[in-house]
């Protein structure tokens, strides 16, 4: 079988010429949309459709996108859907795209290291001071930012204290973060800078630090960016920087998640090494890994 991958970020082009030529077609909303209306992909004989991250693409408000392009396939279509959740807008899928469903639930095997959660309290003008300590003492870290705008000053920033960085996010090529990826895998780069686009879907096993730059408005999401370490057996540290305002939003925000939150003022003066001059402040247990796997 031919199979092509089309996704926004990319040439139409030689996309066109995959997508025209291709039996299995794997594909973002957005881009299947684009060559539809250019004429380059049919749906009319299409006879199994996979959605896939369901939940996510709820969240990030495509499931309009979705319906449009599951109307257009063959009625008697087979129709798979993958999903965290079965609730809400996914249900809504659930309903009008598939007939007498037969519903699998699989519980991934624990396989994860221990993940120590740490919540430091820092001043907003110390935070990149604090994020370059911390870039010291660890090999490799991801950072997540809350905007495009803020990784990349985050990175420059980074850049010019002589840490070795890459960016992912949404202006960003797809050919560019490709790159950066494969900068960050081989430890050209000791550090990416990312927003949420990199929260999912990125594996590399040996991530020993994620650092919450900003914190996101969503628990899952808070989930999800902390899932790229303590991944493959290993163990795993998450860090938040947090103005002393927030105290009250983080403790809110991971209400319910089984996360132990306790806040320690960033420990600027330790002449040792960060992870061992401050115990364990959280670790998540076994459940919320399965959860957290489940998520990714």
């Amino acid at each position: 079988m031919k199979i092509a991958a089309v996704y926004g970020g990319a040439a139409y082009g030689p996309q066109v010429k995959l997508a025209r030529n291709a039996t299995v077609l794997v594909a973002t909303p957005g881009r299947l949309e684009d060559l539809i209306e250019r004429k380059a992909v049919s749906l009319q004989d299409v006879n199994l459709a996979v959605i896939d991250e369901a939940d996510r693409m709820a969240d990030m408000g495509f499931l309009p996108s979705v319906k449009k392009i599951m109307r257009m396939a063959k009625s008697d279509r087979q129709t798979l859907l993958f999903s965290a959740t079965l609730d809400g807008d996914i249900k809504s899928l659930v309903n009008e795209f598939q007939h007498d469903p037969v519903r699998h639930e699989v519980e991934v095997p624990d396989d994860g290291g221990d993940v120590v959660h740490r919540f430091y309290i820092v001043d907003r003008n110390d935070r990149m001071k604090a994020l370059t300590r911390l870039s010291s003492t660890h090999d490799k870290l991801i950072v997540f930012c809350r905007t495009k705008h803020g990784s990349d000053r985050v990175a420059k920033n980074l850049d010019a204290a002589g840490v070795s960085t890459c960016v992912i996010h949404g202006n960003r090529t797809q050919a560019q973060r490709e790159k950066a990826l494969q900068q960050f895998k081989k430890g050209s780069a000791t550090v990416m800078v990312a927003t949420d686009v990199a929260a999912r879907g990125i594996h590399i096993d040996d991530v020993p630090l994620v650092v919450h730059y900003d914190l996101p408005e969503d628990v899952k999401d808070y989930i999800h960016r902390s899932g790229r370490t303590g991944r493959a057996g290993r163990d795993g540290e998450v860090v938040s920087l947090l103005d002393g305002s927030a105290r009250k939003s983080t403790i809110r925000l991971l209400k319910g998640s089984d996360i132990e939150v306790t806040f320690k003022d960033f420990p600027f003066e330790d002449d040792e090494s960060i992870a061992d001059a401050i115990g364990a402040i959280g670790t998540v247990p076994t459940r919320s890994l399965v959860d957290q796997r489940q998520m990714s």
